[in-house]
């Protein structure tokens, strides 16, 4: 049997009724299903029958995992039918000669420079995403040129969270939905001496403080 080439981006699906595998792009990450082919071994008979039954044998038992269910579909049949996917899925993929990789044709293969866009990046394609970045960098830059404060009161406070509530306010001396004081006061009524935020009573003199 000639070597089969795919052997490290692809998924393998198949199951004991069947062979079918999954191929991914390296660098788009794009998939590309091959065509279900029948298990013609007749391995379900005896394999499933020999476990139990393919829901409580080696299909059942999520312990046994995906080397069992290899163990069951492996083997020839298998090789073949990964071979015969290969040879089904290979046109729609190019491999790089500059760095190995096998990338898909329609999206990542540069056909001018025989070469995958990430050695060859498409020009066109990176003309495209540099006007696009450049038009919002020069569309933010006039934007910031512009004022787009009219109407707005830059000197009124914003509206705050009131201490006592919690609730949010208008700026104001005191809360519109608790009444609360929104600025605790600082300085003693009585000798006005400095006092902390949420003190009963002054150290100075003792004055009880609203």
């Amino acid at each position: 049997m000639a070597h089969i080439e795919f052997t490290d981006n692809y998924q393998d699906l198949s199951t004991d009724t069947g062979f079918q595998f999954k191929f991914f792009c390296k660098s788009c990450g794009n998939g590309y299903m091959s065509s279900w082919q029948a298990n013609k071994a007749g391995i379900a008979g005896d394999v499933v029958r020999a476990a139990g039954n393919i829901f409580g044998g080696i299909f059942g038992r999520a312990s046994s995992g995906s080397y069992e269910i290899q163990k069951a579909v492996g083997g020839p049949e298998h090789d073949r039918a990964l071979e015969a996917a290969v040879a089904e899925i290979k046109p729609l993929f190019l491999q790089c000669k500059r760095c190995g990789t096998w990338v898909c044709r329609d999206i990542c293969w540069n056909a001018e420079r025989a070469l995958c866009k990430s050695c060859a990046p498409i020009l066109q394609r990176e003309l495209a995403a540099r006007q696009a970045a450049i038009t919002v960098e020069q569309a933010e830059e006039k934007l910031r040129q512009q004022d787009l404060t009219a109407g707005v009161n830059l000197t009124a406070e914003a509206t705050v969270l009131c201490p006592a509530c919690g609730k949010e306010t208008s700026p104001g001396k005191f809360c519109s939905e608790c009444g609360a004081p929104l600025k605790p006061k600082t300085e003693c009524p009585t000798c006005g001496a400095k006092v902390g935020p949420g003190a009963k009573f002054c150290p100075e003199c003792g004055g009880k403080l609203a």
